[in-house]
């Protein structure tokens, strides 16, 4: 089937302990999938949408493994392409009281040698919308050229969550190249508090002014709110309350609950509640990726007025139920 939206990145096999403490004294290992792009697109499917992944993993178990992952929770991972000669990424988390570090190990892995050529791929050509980050180009000098090539591309309609990742980057190089693949894209979703690191940029509206022509932009404030810009009007819509588990993965949820909302054609204050509801709902568990909320819930949160939507939709948040996960 056609994707509404393509998913363009890499994606790596997540160790971690099975319990909650250092990896070198952890007795078990769990595995998982981490990868920001495939994220968006197990939330879209989750929420009932068409999401491709098409991207390049090892001829290896952790490759297998994490495409059979990302092919039971719905996403189209039939353009996924076997490297024989290259490994799939792997990204480990190490847990500790002050919080976790991510330890990668993905240099010359078969998704850091995409290029341009994917832009040709069936499943991005087809979609409605293509979703990629500011990961993808700070991989390897091809996956860059790859970035440049779908944010210019006139045929396509492209997302671009800016997702600055320091340790990633050359010394100097992420604030130029971000701000350059940003002002290229039809969409753009990034954190006030990353956007004020890369660029010095204070508040919503200093980010708006650096990025004047993106046809629509989002800034998300944290615990605070998002604000959406976009043919000449703002929107702001605050987040509600939520006792916060792990924040890895919210950002990807909010992207994924704010494409949806595009889909279904909701105005933007629809998109942006959406997109605050399924990123508290991942706020509140420990992985990356978790059940969206209910569409019920969502239609009942949808019809609260402005003035009554924080208290009633933290409240969503603090009755859901602690195996409410996947």
């Amino acid at each position: 089937m056609t994707p509404q939206v393509t998913c363009v990145g890499e994606t790596m096999l997540l160790l971690t302990a099975t319990e909650p403490v250092p990896l070198d004294r952890a007795p078990h290992l769990s595995m998982g999938v981490a990868g920001a792009e495939s994220n968006v697109a197990c939330g879209l499917a989750a929420l009932g949408h068409r999401a491709a992944w098409p991207s390049a993993v090892g001829d290896d178990p952790f490759g297998r493994a994490l495409t059979r992952s990302l092919g039971e929770r719905g996403v189209d991972v039939s353009g996924v392409r076997i490297d024989p000669d290259r490994p799939t990424g792997l990204m480990a988390k190490d847990p500790s009281p002050s919080g976790s570090t991510v330890h990668y190990y993905r240099a010359g892995s078969a998704a850091s040698a995409l290029g341009p050529e994917l832009a040709d791929h069936p499943q991005v050509r087809s979609a409605g919308t293509v979703h990629l980050s500011g990961i993808t180009p700070a991989l390897s000098p091809s996956c860059d050229a790859l970035a440049e090539r779908l944010l210019t591309d006139p045929e396509l309609r492209v997302s671009f969550d800016v997702n600055h990742r320091p340790r990633l980057w050359p010394a100097g190089r992420a604030a130029t190249r971000l701000l350059e693949l940003a002002r290229l894209a039809d969409l753009v979703l990034v954190g006030r508090d990353e956007a004020e690191e890369l660029w010095g940029t204070a508040t919503a509206r200093d980010v708006r002014a650096l990025l004047p022509d993106v046809a629509r932009l989002v800034v998300k404030d944290a615990e605070h709110g998002a604000t959406e810009f976009g043919g000449g009007t703002e929107r702001y819509v605050p987040a509600p309350a939520v006792e916060v588990v792990e924040p890895v993965g919210a950002g990807d949820a909010f992207a994924a609950g704010y494409l949806a909302g595009e889909l279904r054609g909701l105005d933007s204050r629809g998109r942006l509640r959406l997109g605050h509801l399924c990123a508290g709902r991942v706020l509140r568990v420990t992985g990356d990726l978790a059940d969206p909320p209910p569409p019920e819930q969502v239609e009942e949160l949808f019809a609260v007025p402005d003035e009554r939507w924080t208290a009633r939709a933290s409240a969503a948040m603090a009755a859901m139920r602690g195996d409410d996960h996947e």
